[in-house]
């Protein structure tokens, strides 16, 4: 049964998974966070604007938010594992493809495809780890899983360190790197089973009692029974919305705030501060990746401190601190670009990044153990697709606001869609069930919030 999977003590095999998926989750964040640092390259070789840097952004979101949610609901349809492999395939081709783009235009169509693949990683990953877990290890395992995401932070302002700054090439040459993600696309398939929570909710009981006895090291006389379902059939958005709905809204909230905060941080500081052009505190292109290295040590130690966080003090709590010194890092942001001292900003970047970054690595584990294991990655799926759309709705914002008025009214806005992430984790806190320590199985068959 499940509860095997539940209550198994930290095995080696789920070493070997969470790796494998924090991997795979490094090397999405790669090829998100890798444009930061070359958008100034490509901006000179194509003649490019401001604008049209920010709707590299732009068409960059729209792919992850359709990729989030198609692919999402392709993973609860054929498998957990397929959709990891096949996305990360998708998007490395692609990333490949766009470092040999002719053209603006065509640079861009391949950028929506990588996006489409990176945004079907989100929905493969998120669900795959908390349906391999131990029940009392879940938060902390989750949020060491996404915590990879400032590794591939990391790895991306030292591959643009290399390529750029030590050896002079183009930007054409670090998106090169998706070769990497293809040949771990196909390691992978040896490295991460099939969902066995996945297996069973579609009826094939024999093969995730295998997985969990591979897993755990526990065989059970009884095979892998099904708890009482809680199916109830129809469109998987459909059965969302009509039985889950307060979960929906969660992660729909969650993730528009820390998309639109997360991203609208890290592209007002590479176009609106830090751009050697028009910035409000111009550095050097050449410069400009070692700022976003520390700043992704930031980003990493505030990763792993919501992890540990998450299990030992409760999801709830860990949520909206978050989220609140988020927000409140923003605003440390604007005072800071107003000085000039591009030290001064260096530290408040990173500070930024250390919370927006506790805020979104709290609430993936968050509002994905909430939904059914049969429609948890169309859940995702639907919760990034509109948190990419508040990545669109921030970029635009962000310009416009910048522009029109000033740096410190959009590090005020920043602040705002912040704050979107606290108010939704206080009602959750008052409504909601804090899942600490509680199994999937259990979260499955606790009754919705009123008025849900």
């Amino acid at each position: 049964m499940a509860a095997r999977l539940d209550h198994s003590r930290w095995k080696p095999a789920h070493t070997r998974i969470a790796t494998a998926l924090g991997i795979g989750w490094m090397l999405d964040a790669f090829e998100v966070q890798i444009i930061g640092s070359v958008i100034p390259g490509i901006q000179a070789e194509f003649g490019l604007g401001a604008g049209q840097a920010v709707t590299i952004n732009v068409v960059w979101f729209l792919g992850i938010a359709v990729g989030a949610v198609g692919f999402g609901w392709l993973a609860d349809k054929v498998g957990r594992k397929r959709l990891f492999v096949a996305t990360l395939l998708v998007y490395s081709i692609a990333a490949v493809a766009s470092s040999a783009a002719p053209s603006y235009e065509v640079f861009m169509v391949f950028r929506f495809i990588t996006a489409l693949g990176v945004g079907g990683e989100y929905s493969a990953i998120t669900s795959a780890i908390s349906e391999f877990t131990p029940a009392r290890n879940r938060g902390r395992s989750n949020g060491l899983v996404m915590s990879f995401w400032a590794l591939g932070g990391i790895l991306s302002s030292l591959v643009s360190i290399l390529v750029i700054s030590t050896f002079g090439l183009t930007w054409r040459y670090t998106l090169l790197f998706g070769v990497v993600s293809a040949v771990y696309g196909l390691l992978a398939r040896r490295l991460v089973p099939e969902s066995p929570r996945w297996l069973a909710s579609r009826g094939r009981l024999a093969e995730a009692d295998a997985v969990v006895e591979a897993i755990t090291g526990q065989a059970s006389a009884e095979g892998y029974a099904l708890p009482p379902s809680s199916a109830r059939g129809g469109s998987a958005l459909g059965e969302l919305w009509a039985h889950h709905r307060s979960k929906l809204f969660l992660g729909m909230a969650l993730d528009f705030s820390e998309a639109a905060g997360y991203y609208g941080l890290f592209t007002a500081m590479s176009v609106f501060v830090f751009s050697s052009a028009s910035g409000a505190v111009p550095i050097s292109d050449a410069a400009l990746p070692y700022y976003f290295l520390i700043a992704n040590v930031g980003a990493l130690a505030g990763g792993v401190l919501i992890a540990w966080a998450l299990d030992r003090l409760g999801r709830k709590p860990s949520v909206v601190a978050a989220y609140t010194g988020a927000s409140l890092s923003m605003l440390g942001c604007a005072a800071a670009a107003s000085t000039g001292s591009r030290a001064l900003v260096l530290v408040a970047f990173t500070v930024a990044a250390f919370f927006a970054t506790c805020a979104w690595v709290s609430a993936y584990p968050t509002f994905s153990e909430q939904f059914p294991t049969h429609l948890r990655a169309t859940g995702v799926g639907a919760s990034v697709g509109v948190g990419r759309m508040g990545a669109v709705v921030g970029q635009v914002l962000l310009a416009e606001v910048a522009v029109a008025f000033s740096v410190t009214s959009m590090f005020v806005l920043l602040a705002a869609f912040w704050l979107i992430g606290s108010v939704a984790g206080v009602v959750w806190w008052s409504r909601g069930v804090e899942a600490r320590g509680m199994t999937l199985g259990d979260l499955e068959h606790v009754p919705a919030p009123v008025g849900s």
